[in-house]
């Protein structure tokens, strides 16, 4: 591949990318979720399978502890998360979505349907199933980072 493709390529990817997080996000206002930005829907995927200490998001995210910190603070006072007692440490809290977070993160499930749907419509679906098989081939391992 020439550097010339490289680069088209690079740039058509982080097009998707954004266009998708943009559809996702307005996806998830236009079902009355107000409030958030597209890294508090990045937060939300660690928090929701059963909640999150801010050190283990500040990993998942990339940031600095005191970054996690003000995010769970926000997403707390707009009442999308809880903060509890951890069960096996004492010392530290364990952040939870509350009912309206778990729904903001069902309405970005249904929000990601709907914007690939028309990816579907255009390729194919034998063609999107294997799009979606080459990306999880060279696709990092890890959590999907916000850019801020």
């Amino acid at each position: 591949m020439q550097n010339s493709e490289a680069m088209a390529l690079s740039a058509a990817l982080l097009a998707v990318a954004g266009e998708l997080t943009r559809r996702i996000h307005h996806g998830v206002e236009a079902r009355g979720f107000e409030g958030l930005r597209p890294a508090h829907g990045f937060a939300f995927a660690r928090l929701a399978p059963g909640g999150a200490t801010v050190t283990d998001l500040a990993a998942h995210l990339g940031v600095t502890k005191q970054a996690a910190s003000q995010l769970v603070e926000e997403i707390v006072r707009k009442g999308y998360a809880e903060r509890r007692p951890h069960p096996e440490d004492a010392r530290a809290r364990l952040v939870v979505l509350t009912e309206r977070g778990r729904a903001c993160a069902r309405a970005a499930e249904e929000a990601a349907a709907e914007a690939v749907r028309p990816w579907a419509e255009l390729l194919g679906e034998r063609e999107i199933r294997s799009l979606f098989r080459q990306l999880l081939r060279i696709a990092p391992c890890g959590p999907i980072r916000p850019t801020w």
